[in-house]
């Protein structure tokens, strides 16, 4: 494709075929006008979309727009920046990181390659806690490795009367998850440290968690785009992928108030093992939700 003006749809269509020798064929139209759109997008705010204001053409674009417009042809700086956009993701780099946000609970939230994407299965976990929040008055919650802050912020923007505490080991991911919590006028407390260390001898009612959870062995297995591009801090916990929950069950039952409640994200497999080391570590009541799989996705368990 050369840089001369180009028909929106006959471009689409041939970022469509690059896509398709990558590693997620299955959805290289979505992945192309998703692309493209956020192109236009960017540059309606930098004046190098002015061929559309010429044509009286609206800016709001979306999928309805593709189709009304394919027939528009586009500048060269428009088609550059959207190859360019292609290629990165032909290389399996998540369209999150490349379009730099994505959505979860219904809100925004900016992603970068410093924090874990978030998933929609992260979404059980957030209603979990919400059951288990109206068992309480006062409230007091603290999210561990909260990464984007996608938990942090979805549970401040249903609890705003909550005290809520993010951490997270990262500056880097601090830096995102404050910038989530602003956009989404969140107001959240974030410290930096190693799971329960920045709050050594605070108690909450609630302690929440999506920690690392997958085996080392697995790496081979996963997608490319997970393996090669998303933080190997916030995925793998050694041999099993239970290393973090084996130090941080213990030290989220010191840190909770009697009645209290900890909730985890876990990985496919895992739910014997993570019984087991609640039990271990005096926590009754434990409970699995499974996930739309009917996988278990959240184990939660009380503090006597």
């Amino acid at each position: 494709m050369n840089n001369r003006e180009s028909k929106i749809r006959a471009l689409i269509a041939e970022a469509e075929h690059t896509l398709c020798e990558g590693p997620h064929s299955e959805q290289a139209r979505r992945d192309a006008e998703t692309l493209f759109l956020h192109v236009l997008r960017e540059n309606s705010h930098t004046g190098h979309n002015v061929w559309l204001t010429h044509r009286g053409i609206s800016q709001n674009f979306n999928s309805a727009w593709l189709i009304a417009n394919g027939n528009l042809s586009t500048l060269p700086i428009i088609s550059k920046k959207f190859r360019t956009l292609v290629n990165r993701r032909l290389t399996g780099e998540p369209i999150q990181y490349i379009v730099g946000e994505t959505e979860f609970y219904e809100l925004p939230f900016r992603v970068a390659p410093d924090v874990f994407i978030p998933r929609p299965e992260t979404e059980h976990l957030v209603e979990k806690v919400l059951e288990l929040a109206a068992s309480f008055h006062a409230l007091r919650i603290v999210d561990i490795g909260t990464g984007s802050g996608a938990i942090a912020v979805a549970l401040a923007h249903k609890l705003p009367q909550a005290s809520i505490t993010a951490t997270d080991l990262t500056k880097s991911a601090l830096a995102v998850a404050r910038q989530n919590a602003k956009r989404n006028g969140a107001a959240i407390r974030f410290l930096q440290g190693d799971l329960l260390d920045p709050v050594a001898g605070e108690q909450f009612e609630i302690v929440v968690s999506n920690p690392p959870y997958v085996p080392l062995a697995d790496r081979a297995a996963l997608a490319v785009e997970v393996r090669d591009h998303e933080p190997a801090l916030a995925l793998f916990a050694g041999d099993d992928g239970l290393d973090v929950c084996r130090r941080l069950i213990p030290a989220a039952f010191a840190a909770l108030i009697p009645g209290g409640f900890l909730a985890l994200e876990i990985g496919y497999s895992q739910s014997e093992a993570i019984a087991a080391l609640l039990a271990s570590s005096g926590f009754r009541q434990i409970e699995f939700l499974p996930d739309l799989q009917s996988i278990p996705r959240v184990a939660y368990a009380q503090r006597p």
